[in-house]
């Protein structure tokens, strides 16, 4: 019967120290093939995961959480209590609510004085003030990003910001820098205009 070897190919013969009168040679086959298939799938592993790109995404992806807590503490922590001071709230943004329908120990208005507390006691609310700090906090993050991309882009010469113009003829976007349309493939400098 043939035996997969560590390279991966088929051979006939036994395996090193083995006669080929041994009892136990299927038993030693399959044992053999088992430590080919996964000594081939561990090192398939190592080389996909320590591969150049793959590394760059995992680097990349910490350094965008890390940013991301660090603007959202920016929002959360530095703007929004001035905000909230600023505008007559009386409270911080995120605390703000209305009750849509009282709890069991609800009394009337001015009932309940946290969002917290209001949930405690059954109340269905509208917490509206968490949902607006959470659009700041986005709205936040995007013009960070914004602006480490432009930043980037100013001192490198790797586009990262893409600037668009419509098409003339099929009014889709395309690179401001594309001399044809990648939908209908018309030319942008007029040539059709001047066909007919």
């Amino acid at each position: 019967m043939p035996r997969l070897t560590t390279e991966g190919t088929y051979t006939d013969s036994p395996p090193p120290g083995r006669s080929a009168s041994h009892d136990g040679d299927e038993d030693d086959d399959l044992l053999d093939r088992g430590r080919a298939k996964a000594h081939r799938f561990l090192h398939g592993f190592i080389d996909f995961a320590f591969q150049g790109n793959v590394l760059e995404i995992a680097f990349g992806l910490i350094i965008a959480s890390m940013f991301t807590a660090l603007v959202t503490s920016l929002v959360t922590d530095i703007l929004l209590p001035p905000i909230s001071v600023l505008l007559p709230l009386n409270k911080n943004l995120e605390e703000k609510f209305a009750v849509l329908k009282g709890g069991s120990n609800y009394k009337g208005e001015g009932g309940y004085n946290t969002l917290k507390q209001a949930q405690a006691d059954g109340a269905v609310v509208m917490a509206y003030g968490f949902f607006l700090s959470r659009l700041i906090n986005f709205i936040g993050v995007g013009m960070s990003l914004y602006g480490m991309a432009a930043t980037y882009q100013f001192f490198s010469k790797d586009p990262i910001i893409k600037r668009t113009v419509r098409c003339r003829y099929c009014r889709k976007s395309i690179s401001e820098k594309a001399a044809r349309c990648i939908n209908c493939t018309s030319w942008q400098d007029g040539r059709e205009d001047r066909l007919f």
